[in-house]
């Protein structure tokens, strides 16, 4: 098989698995939102707080604040997402692995050491 053609189907797989990729959630949603009932009641928009009566509302406004310890939980969870696989099959990568988990350890670091320099840890 001409490398021309290998090439072609190889673009082509990747074609129909990104056209796949949307129109499935699309789909499962455009379903969802055709066949689900269409009547609103207004237990629907209250609270829930475990059988008791709620003490407020649901929308509750929440300070810019809040954000930014969830975008910085985010950043170390997303950390943690890559170092444990690295950290099972360390031993079998070599020390080309080692550096780079290295440079990524130290670019976390450089990171949170700027953000608590900038008093975004800190609760104002």
């Amino acid at each position: 098989m001409p490398a021309a053609v290998a090439y072609t189907n190889s673009l082509i797989f990747i074609a129909v698995f990104l056209v796949l990729a949307v129109a499935l959630p699309v789909v499962a949603f455009t379903m969802s939102r055709l066949l689900r009932p269409h009547h609103f009641y207004r237990e629907k928009g209250e609270t829930y707080e475990s059988g008791t009566q709620p003490l407020g509302t649901s929308w509750v406004r929440f300070r810019v604040k809040y954000y930014r310890f969830a975008l910085l939980f985010v950043l170390f969870d997303v950390e943690t997402l890559f170092l444990y696989p690295w950290a099972v099959v360390y031993d079998r990568l070599g020390w080309f692995a080692v550096a780079e988990m290295a440079v990524f350890l130290f670019l976390l670091v450089f990171g949170l050491v700027y953000a608590w320099r900038k008093g975004v840890l800190e609760w104002k």
